[in-house]
């Protein structure tokens, strides 16, 4: 049995497909291309580059996408690059959580609903800043007045203009 990368470069060249015009229509690297025909995936930084590529690769071909990708999985699980990396056995942080739940927003509902939650904050805030200086005797910390008399003050306050006649 042939490998995904024969399979593919076979499918290829019956279409009379170059490498290079392949790149061009996929927009995946030549390179990459060439690895995967090769059967090097350890030149892909995870298996989902290689699935994603192999993927577009073979719509492109237009043949058997899933049994193709059933067969991409088996033989990356044989490769000794790609078996440890299996991601239902890695832990997940409170990170990686976060990021997957923010991924998932569509940010134009989001800043609408943001401005309408920031509206409602700044104006519960003046209600209850409002409400609060309502209540608030103004003259609570105001002492008794007391009458002192500018007699003793003597050429300390200003002479009072006499009335015009």
């Amino acid at each position: 049995m042939s490998t995904i990368g024969q399979q593919l470069r076979e499918a290829r060249e019956a279409q009379k497909l170059t490498l290079s015009h392949v790149a061009e229509l996929t927009k995946i690297r030549a390179d990459h291309l060439q690895a995967i025909e090769e059967g090097r995936y350890e030149v892909f930084p995870a298996p989902v580059y290689v699935r994603g590529s192999v993927r577009t690769y073979v719509t492109l071909l237009k043949l058997d996408g899933a049994g193709i990708l059933a067969a991409l999985d088996l033989e990356m699980s044989q490769k000794k690059v790609f078996s440890d990396l299996n991601p239902a056995q890695r832990s997940r942080g409170v990170l990686d959580f976060v990021m997957l739940q923010l991924s998932k927003l569509d940010w134009r509902t989001s800043v609408i609903l943001g401005g309408i939650a920031v509206v409602f904050v700044i104006l519960g805030s003046s209600w209850l800043f409002w409400r609060h200086q309502r209540s608030v005797d103004p003259l609570k910390n105001l002492k008794p007045g007391l009458y002192q008399s500018t007699q003793t003050l003597s050429g300390q306050t200003l002479p009072l203009p006499s009335p015009k006649r």
